[in-house]
């Protein structure tokens, strides 16, 4: 029988029904709320087993049109820009250098640890990249570019397979892992946060005032418009990149004109009134960050790591024990023991097995929590969505050459 193809309109409507889903297996079961676990992640995964079920049964995949999903990753990373000041990045300059250090060695250390696991199986040194640094840090789109390369290279016919199911296993963890860890760290250390700040991702969860007060039509449509405009000189600025022989995702030259924006334009047109770090903003972000995670989770094709078993779980598991290690030891203590650094923790195990987006969802349900840590959501994501994809490149090759 043919696949089912669920049509972009009908996907995107039920990434949001997925969300509720989410809120309420968060209520209702404990543990996903007590340990951080984001809304949308417990509804994806919930959708995910229910069409792998499915799949068992009638032999047939579903598969999600994602178009609108691309789209709400865009217009996510616009608000985390415009929410950016310039008196932040130089303030966080040492913690940029420091988190784009610690991720580089990181990247080596996940690459030597898929060499071990190939290496236990027989497989070709050139596929631990496929299940190190190329998949789990790079997520689906590198192991996608790198996996037909291998391929070629090794004669290994099920590299890109091996690929794909590392991204998508490596996301789970990532999902699953952040919240947890966050979640250790700071009640282990009685830490709070001490920020007084409006939220940048989200509302807090006791929020009690009214947000009939702070949030209209005129609010949001005035965030949504400088959300637009960032993604049309983004784009216009991502021509220019390609065209200089640059490869970089959509979202970040979208990243780095909402940064421009925000530290020009209330500056030049004093009187207009700018959404950054408003409550508005902060819906329109935790809007496209949810439902965005949302369809990428409930998307999963679980099936296929069924399919590969034992050498994918096996490796998997290595750098799942190596990332808590990483994190609680050396991450978190060469960050201070501070809270700003637990919440980092949730979010770098998000993004160094799964995915910026993951990441940020991380952070986002531990300072609904605990309280704000700004200069995380800022910092992480010029270091994992700019820095990374440029030094993974390099370290991919050494690898594969090796």
């Amino acid at each position: 029988m043919p696949d089912i193809v669920v049509p972009a309109f009908i996907s995107v409507t039920l990434g949001f029904v997925v969300f509720f889903l989410g809120a309420f297996l968060t209520r209702k079961v404990a543990v996903l709320g007590d340990y951080n676990i984001p809304e949308p992640v417990s509804g994806g995964l919930a959708v995910a087993l229910l069409t792998w079920v499915f799949f068992a049964l009638t032999g047939q995949q579903i598969a999600f049109d994602l178009e609108v999903r691309d789209y709400l990753l865009v217009a996510f990373f616009a608000t985390i820009g415009l929410n950016a000041q310039i008196s932040d990045l130089f303030r966080g300059g040492r913690l940029l250098l420091l988190l784009l250090a610690l991720t580089l060695a990181f990247m080596i250390l996940q690459n030597v640890v898929g060499l071990i696991g190939v290496t236990v199986f027989g497989l070709p040194s050139a596929t631990s990249v496929l299940v190190g640094s190329a998949s789990l840090i790079g997520g689906h789109g590198t192991a996608i570019a790198w996996g037909p390369q291998i391929e070629e290279l090794t004669g290994f016919g099920a590299a890109p397979e091996m690929g794909v199911a590392a991204a998508t296993l490596g996301l789970i963890l990532a999902a699953l892992l952040g919240g947890p860890i966050a979640k250790r760290l700071i009640d282990r250390n009685n830490l709070q946060s001490d920020q007084d700040n409006e939220p940048i991702v989200g509302l807090e969860f006791d929020d009690k005032e009214n947000p009939d007060d702070l949030i209209n039509h005129v609010s949001l449509m005035r965030g949504m418009l400088a959300v637009h405009v960032a993604i049309l000189f983004g784009y216009i600025l991502h021509l220019a990149i390609i065209e200089a022989g640059v490869k970089l995702p959509l979202f970040v030259p979208c990243l780095l004109v909402g940064i421009m924006m925000s530290n020009t334009v209330p500056f030049l047109l004093p009187r207009i009134a700018w959404p950054a770090r408003t409550k508005a903003l902060a819906v329109i972000s935790d809007y496209c960050l949810s439902v965005f995670l949302a369809m990428s989770l409930m998307s999963l094709q679980l099936w296929t790591l069924a399919e590969l078993g034992g050498p994918i779980l096996f490796v998997l598991g290595l750098q799942l024990v190596m990332t808590v290690a990483f994190v609680l030891h050396v991450f978190f203590r060469l960050l201070g023991s501070s809270y700003q650094g637990a919440v980092l923790s949730a979010g770098f195990a998000g993004f160094t097995l799964g995915a910026t987006p993951t990441a940020i969802a991380n952070m986002s349900s531990v300072t609904k929590r605990y309280g704000p840590a700004p200069l995380a959501f800022i910092v992480l994501p010029l270091v994992s969505a700019f820095f990374v994809d440029l030094a993974n490149a390099v370290i991919i090759q050494f690898f594969v050459n090796f």
